[in-house]
């Protein structure tokens, strides 16, 4: 049986239009008005297949994951230069950070500079902070280093933002970062992540551990980096402490993956 979260719906898809997400953070809806299975940031392309009672049936360019976002939180494409690198910035009304800001971006926005001044680029939604961006080509090398940016975010399940964020929104939003295509959630990510470790309990920096419904960072041989509800933010935790914490509930580790970096 296909999965509905990545084959889009037959029934849905009367056209088939590109866009992109002009709001920070935008909700992806399981059905119009319905829970939110996963988040999209500003600049996130999506095509556009339906539209219903306010809502557009999207699927993300991505990842692929289908869901229905607000209407009028897409516009037409426009391409981004550069993405936010920093935890979290501000877009202000002028090139200067006294002057009022108008929206609040979070790592891994996508926005089409048009202009530099005063240290700030300049973009239809505001004036960035130059050293908050980075070229949407640049690549960075550490997965881990990427997900501390969100050390301290409040839980959110499906959240993708520094606003909330949940374990696999992390892992993803770290990949991504790092250049590694991967999926939106846990299981998607246990099944494609990386190589399989089997039997293999010496732990490195970036594996990835997985148990029914969460995935954790490895962080070093004995502590490990997650978003999880436990502490209701993105923290470190002793590894075996963790291990044996989340099987009380969730049960043993259930995979072992290494990602294809340093």
């Amino acid at each position: 049986m296909s999965d509905p979260r990545l084959t889009p719906d037959p029934t849905r898809q009367t056209r088939s239009e590109p866009a992109r997400v002009v709001q920070p953070v935008t909700d992806l809806l399981r059905h119009p008005g319905g829970p939110r299975d996963r988040q999209l940031l500003l600049g996130a392309e999506v095509t556009v297949m339906d539209d219903s009672d306010g809502f557009s049936y999207v699927q993300s360019a991505h990842d692929g994951y289908c869901g229905f976002v607000r209407t009028i939180d897409l516009q037409p494409p426009l391409p981004a230069t550069h993405k936010v690198s920093a935890a979290a910035t501000h877009a202000y009304l002028d090139p200067d950070f006294k002057s009022a800001d108008r929206m609040a971006l979070s790592h891994g926005c996508r926005v089409a500079v048009t202009g530099t001044a005063n240290g700030f680029a300049g973009t239809i939604f505001g004036h960035i902070p130059e050293q908050h961006l980075a070229p949407l080509a640049q690549v960075e090398k550490d997965p881990a280093a990427v997900a501390a940016l969100f050390l301290g975010t409040p839980y959110l399940w499906g959240g993708n933002s520094r606003a909330g964020i949940d374990c696999s929104g992390l892992v993803q939003g770290a990949c991504v970062a790092c250049g590694l295509p991967c999926p939106a959630d846990s299981d998607m990510q246990e099944r494609t992540l990386g190589s399989a470790m089997l039997n293999d309990e010496s732990y490195r920096r970036n594996d990835l551990l997985f148990w029914k419904g969460h995935v954790a960072l490895v962080w070093d041989a004995k502590t490990l980096l997650h978003a999880n509800a436990h502490a209701m933010a993105t923290v470190f935790e002793p590894l075996e402490e963790a291990i044996d914490r989340i099987a009380l509930t969730d049960g043993p580790v259930t995979m072992h993956r290494r990602l294809g970096v340093l």
